[in-house]
């Protein structure tokens, strides 16, 4: 009983932190300094919002006005032009196998469950914000890359916030590779395994831990090859996996067309509904919605968190604006494009939903929670059945189970190029070093996919929260320290900003 307690207990200490973060109260209260009219900021969403905006406006909505090229590069991109490891296009698929996951289909459930379908506008909100964050992110990690002795091109936050801001920021660079460490193995793991446990329960039977044994002896096949074998699995699963999801969810729309109006009716009248719904304070509904979509927005894209730069800067081109309108991409593709299409099936699919004893309409207004709610509503468009399971939930299990194992590949290399890091800071580090202590982790992070399989989710979810703070706040600083390189580099001047190096005895001698 005392050790159930001292559990209760730390899950509202983890919870009142992410609360503060996340939605700017304190033991449930609002703190009159942090508040507008008894509405509490967010700290967490004033500085993402601020610093995005803030370059946003710098590059002159370049994000926005250049979309279109963007997508026609897209094409081009398959196609290596420079120094790198692998093409633009794997790289871009990498990053967004990181970023579709269970953000795409059980964390936007989880928005609407806490902000209701207004959380969605904010999502969209975040999203285009986060473009201009990701394109910051996607340049400078193209204009600021290592190479090692061997020959390897690497890089990420703590790589343009050593050679962007200098030596003295090493301290920056440093909590930053720790907050990845901690966001890889919470939000990039735990989290990840958990819920590809459940899809194989789900769709497959077997239990949980069977299906997190399986899950961490296919995951180390891939990444014992490093970056070149999870880029090469990305581009072949991401693609077609999230092609046929859109397809799927543009179908069960159409089938409920009729319907659509009055979804984004809800989405921008929740948006903007002054009051909340149970008579709580007049905007307690708008911090409610603005709290669930940014959180949940910056779990599914990572814009500004520092994560996808560490994937585009193997990219295969010296062009940093070429990388940074994939990054946006990226962005754009899994929010305004995935995200949506999976909040839209959720709030317009009608199907036999039940609230404790009512029927309802929705999957959204029932008493599912999570991916099983996402599952519900496209098991509602695609009843039909395929040896006994409805083609909806078939589908979205399945998008499930390859999104999470992509973003289990590709998260490994995050947590490994940030321990990497650290590990070369040591006198004395090597080459040889660095290859044995990414053997260690590879064999750490599938162990960890194994115990996460089968754990409960509450305490690590909460903790998912302030982990993606954790690692977002020492990025947005450099992001916004650099803001000026990027708005160089948007007009074409590759080579803009300082750089600045010197020799040490770490790997790999450029810093």
């Amino acid at each position: 009983m005392a050790a159930q307690d001292a559990s209760v207990s730390l899950v509202d200490r983890v919870t009142n932190v992410s609360d503060f973060i996340w939605g700017g109260t304190w033991n449930g209260e609002v703190l009159p300094w942090l508040s507008i009219g008894g509405q509490p900021i967010p700290p967490m969403t004033l500085i993402l919002l601020g610093i995005g905006m803030w370059i946003m406006i710098g590059l002159r909505f370049y994000p926005i006005v250049k979309l279109g090229s963007a997508f026609k590069g897209l094409f081009k991109s398959r196609k290596s032009d420079g120094d790198g490891e692998i093409s633009p296009f794997a790289a871009l698929s990498t990053a967004l196998s990181g970023q579709v996951g269970t953000g795409n289909l059980a964390g936007v459930a989880t928005a609407i469950a806490l902000g209701g379908p207004g959380a969605i506008f904010w999502m969209w909100v975040t999203a285009l914000v986060g473009m201009a964050l990701a394109f910051a992110e996607g340049s400078l990690a193209i204009r600021y890359r290592e190479k090692t002795s061997d020959g390897v091109y690497r890089g990420g936050p703590m790589t343009y916030i050593m050679m962007g801001l200098g030596k003295k920021w090493t301290w920056l660079a440093i909590l930053f590779c720790l907050g990845t460490l901690f966001s890889a193995l919470v939000t990039g793991n735990s989290i990840q395994a958990n819920a590809i446990a459940d899809g194989m329960t789900e769709l497959f039977g077997i239990e949980e831990w069977l299906g997190g044994a399986i899950t961490a002896i296919l995951v180390f096949i891939v990444i014992i090859g490093g970056i070149k074998s999870i880029g090469s699995v990305a581009e072949k699963i991401i693609p077609f996996m999230a092609a046929s999801y859109i397809l799927m969810a543009v179908i069960a729309l159409i089938l409920n067309f009729g319907d659509l109006p009055e979804t984004f009716g809800l989405i921008f009248h929740g948006a903007f509904n002054p009051q909340a719904a149970t008579g709580g304070f007049v905007g307690a509904a708008i911090m409610l919605a603005i709290r669930a979509g940014v959180a949940r927005g910056l779990f599914s894209n990572e814009a500004g968190q520092g994560s996808t730069p560490i994937a585009h800067a193997v990219a295969q081109t010296n062009d940093p604006q070429q990388q940074g309108r994939m990054a946006m991409l990226g962005t754009f593709i899994d929010t305004i494009v995935i995200c949506t299409m999976t909040a839209l099936v959720m709030l317009t699919v009608e199907g036999n939903f039940t609230a404790g004893e009512e029927a309802v309409r929705h999957a959204w207004n029932s008493d599912l929670q999570g991916f099983a709610m996402t599952s519900g509503a496209f098991a509602a468009a695609f009843p039909f059945e395929i040896v006994g399971v409805p083609l909806g939930t078939l589908v979205a299990s399945l998008a499930l189970i390859l999104f999470v194992f992509t973003t289990l590949l590709t998260w490994s290399y995050y947590g490994e190029r940030a321990i990497t890091f650290i590990y070369d800071r040591v006198p004395g580090s090597t080459r040889g070093g660095e290859k044995v202590l990414h053997m260690i982790w590879r064999v750490l992070w599938c162990v960890v996919i194994y115990i996460g399989s089968t754990q409960d989710l509450t305490l690590v979810w909460r903790m998912g929260d302030i982990s993606n703070a954790a690692m977002a706040l020492p990025n947005l600083l450099a992001l916004a320290l650099l803001s000026g390189v990027v708005f160089k580099l948007a007009r074409g001047e590759k080579d803009a900003g300082p750089t600045h190096t010197a020799d040490t005895p770490e790997e790999p001698n450029e810093y």
